[in-house]
């Protein structure tokens, strides 16, 4: 977009950015799996894992618009799920597997934690069986 200023008496047009719309680089839990909550959104992530498909071609598996399948890549976009990149006339998708790779270090995290803490009402109860008898 352009903007218009006046300077003494001239118009004068200056470059003028309205929103840049960036991937974050640190790791953004809610928005990672916020955009993976969606059934399509996943698949479109598999599907962009080899990179073969443009946004054209991943539209068509999908019973919606175009213009919608464009707003779930924005989303998986956003998340730094997936990146665009320009192959001629040709917008290719590709999953950017080291985002999967942060998401499935803090579910391994979780599951750690959630294991230790199992193990621990393991032997409690063990050891309140074995102290009953």
């Amino acid at each position: 977009m352009r903007q218009v200023h006046r300077d003494r008496g001239r118009l004068t047009r200056v470059p003028y950015n309205r929103m840049v719309v960036s991937v974050t680089d640190p790791f953004d839990a809610d928005h990672v799996f916020g955009a993976l909550a969606d059934e399509t959104r996943r698949d479109i992530v598999l599907r962009a894992l080899d990179a073969r498909e443009g946004v054209a071609e991943l539209a068509r598996h999908y019973a919606m618009s175009f213009a919608a399948v464009q707003k779930h890549i924005a989303v998986l976009e956003r998340a730094g799920l997936v990146t665009k990149e320009r192959n001629g006339r040709r917008k290719v998708v590709r999953t950017n597997i080291e985002r999967l790779r942060q998401a499935r270090g803090l579910l391994d995290q979780y599951e750690a934690l959630w294991r230790g803490r199992v193990e621990r009402m393991t032997d409690l109860i063990n050891a309140t069986t074995e102290a009953s008898r």
